[in-house]
């Protein structure tokens, strides 16, 4: 070869390149930095269509994990997002429908005295077996002079104090002993919020494990039973523990209500405190 130059656009004839050759391959040299700008500002666009793409599957995934619930500053559920859970809850958990409960002994009328007799005051002399209340758990009945004073019990408290306390418009989350999961950590976390943050009727539950093994099959949960929750002749039981059934119960049944909700309950001494 002739020439040494090999620029684009020059000749290799050793001449000097014309007015048009440099104008050609001025041309040519702006068509290679549009090509690169081009690309660049493709490949910038792609980098931020992976970086949203990214964004959006943690958010969706944040989402599935917490089921896009509302939780306090503290992580716990709020009683808003537990109560717009309730109803869906109650076919999730396998509970059938709150049932309203017979007197004790089947004894006639709407508020029989049997219904509230203090044991050891006749004729209910000595603590009757489990297995003459109408239900298991007990939702009325023979019970102790004293109720049982609201909170969390790691082992079963005494059983007939308990259903005084559902006389003065208690609720009992009974939960089976074999029981345990995140519903009924939940469940034990939200109940246990200082009674200022919110109020969610703290002052009026009681959970513990339902268990009395000497009373028979009446001291422990039906089969497949691992929730009931309890009101003055009211009862609701579940396959699973759940905190959104829980609430929804306890929310209406329990004295006061959550949020000013209008109390259903039936119990005869409701504001009489535990």
């Amino acid at each position: 070869m002739t020439g040494t130059d090999q620029r684009r656009g020059a000749p290799d004839d050793g001449r000097r390149m014309t007015k048009a050759e440099r104008r050609e391959e001025a041309r040519l040299k702006r068509e290679e930095i549009q090509r690169a700008m081009v690309t660049r500002k493709r490949n910038r666009r792609i980098g931020l269509v992976f970086v949203v793409v990214a964004i959006i599957i943690a958010v969706v995934a944040v989402f599935m994990t917490s089921g896009g619930d509302e939780t306090s500053a503290s992580g716990i559920p709020t009683a808003a997002t537990l109560l717009s859970q309730a109803d869906a809850a109650v076919g999730t958990a396998g509970c059938d429908a709150v049932q309203q409960t017979p007197n004790y002994a089947d004894a006639p009328g709407d508020d029989p005295a049997i219904d509230h007799t203090h044991i050891g005051t006749a004729p209910v002399t000595s603590a009757p077996a489990l297995s003459t209340y109408a239900t298991i758990p007990p939702a009325s009945g023979p019970h102790e002079p004293s109720p049982l004073t609201a909170g969390v019990y790691d082992s079963p408290p005494d059983l007939y104090q308990t259903i005084h306390s559902l006389e003065h418009g208690a609720v009992i989350i009974w939960y089976s002993p074999d029981a345990t999961g995140k519903q009924l950590d939940d469940l034990i976390s939200f109940y246990t919020q200082t009674a200022g943050d919110p109020d969610i009727g703290q002052a009026k539950i009681i959970i513990a494990p339902y268990d009395y093994p000497d009373q028979g099959a009446a001291g422990q949960l039906p089969a497949g039973v691992q929730m009931a929750v309890v009101a003055w002749h009211r009862l609701q039981t579940c396959t699973a523990v759940s905190l959104p059934v829980a609430f929804g119960f306890s929310s209406k049944f329990e004295v006061p209500g959550y949020g000013g909700q209008a109390y259903e309950g039936v119990a005869r001494e409701p504001t009489a405190a535990i």
